[in-house]
């Protein structure tokens, strides 16, 4: 498969028409066809159902799409990267990032590190810590920022210095809302929203113990914005992080007994990083070990 095939594809998968991504892609309608036609044969599966006036991928099309758009994302980061030149620090630096409070730390060394290099760009990738790492196995991401429980063993890492609260959303007008924190035996009859990821709820078992099996499950998410929609409209309250968001109609309650969860700066052992990307490392690393020499001397 080529990459400009595998383009054509992609744009013929977005627009659901192949005359509208022939003019996209300024070729004609025939040579894209015949293009499809030939990708179809060399996979020998069928990609698309033909309608009279648009085209709807078959589920092996639906499959090489995620594989295309992979590939593709790959190769123009790679052809970025190659775009560097050395008399001059640029290019970009793809980072993933989950819901935490440590992204205060990791922006304002983003900031930090443009004011010294502003024609370096960064790429936010914001998903869970399993979406993370997978991006950043395939060679997508450069550095994930990582909310612990993780296995870092492939990884080599920095431990960021904050670590996030464990509480729960609720609506304002929720009689757990007078409360100063919920305790397991609080959220025993109460719908709970928890976080999709298994070795979170696995971490969240333990602190609720023997009730752990007793909880109604009304939604899971991965998305804290997400679920303070579900909040508001009534589903149920979200088991979260306090991220120090400012909501008017919801309230943040810790848990009791508290409950921490630290997070993790991680990148690929084996990966070679970019100029850039090796200079940003640096750049945390000591912007880091100013923040931590600042707290012990206020805490002296």
């Amino acid at each position: 498969m080529e990459l400009r095939v595998l383009k054509y594809f992609l744009a013929v998968a977005r627009e659901e028409n192949i005359t509208r991504a022939a003019a996209l892609l300024h070729l004609t309608q025939p040579t894209l066809s015949r293009q499809l036609m030939q990708l179809e044969e060399e996979l020998g599966v069928k990609l698309f159902h033909r309608g009279q006036y648009r085209i709807v991928l078959t589920d092996e099309g639906m499959l090489l799409r995620r594989r295309a758009q992979e590939l593709v994302d790959l190769a123009d980061k790679t052809a970025r990267e190659f775009a560097c030149r050395e008399t001059e620090l640029m290019g970009e630096i793809a980072l993933g990032a989950g819901e935490t409070r440590s992204m205060t730390f990791l922006s304002q060394a983003i900031g930090s590190f443009r004011a010294l290099h502003p024609k370096v760009c960064f790429r936010i990738f914001s998903a869970n810590a399993d979406d993370i790492k997978e991006r950043l196995d395939m060679g997508l991401l450069d550095m994930g920022l990582l909310t612990e429980p993780v296995d870092v063993g492939r990884y080599a890492f920095c431990r960021m210095g904050e670590k996030d609260l464990w509480g729960v959303l609720v609506r304002a007008d929720s009689p757990l809302a007078l409360q100063n924190g919920v305790s397991p035996e609080d959220l025993e009859r109460v719908p709970l929203l928890i976080s999709g990821r298994e070795s979170v709820q696995r971490e969240l078992a333990s602190w609720f113990g023997d009730r752990w099996s007793r909880l109604e499950v009304a939604a899971t998410f991965n998305l804290v914005l997400n679920a303070a929609n579900m909040v508001r409209c009534g589903v149920g309250v979200a088991l979260c992080f306090d991220l120090n968001m400012a909501f008017d109609d919801l309230r943040f309650l810790p848990l009791v007994p508290k409950k921490e969860t630290g997070t993790v700066l991680v990148w690929k052992k084996d990966q070679t990083l970019t100029p850039a990307a090796q200079a940003f490392h640096q750049h945390i690393k000591n912007t880091q070990e100013a923040f931590l020499k600042k707290e012990n001397k206020y805490s002296t």
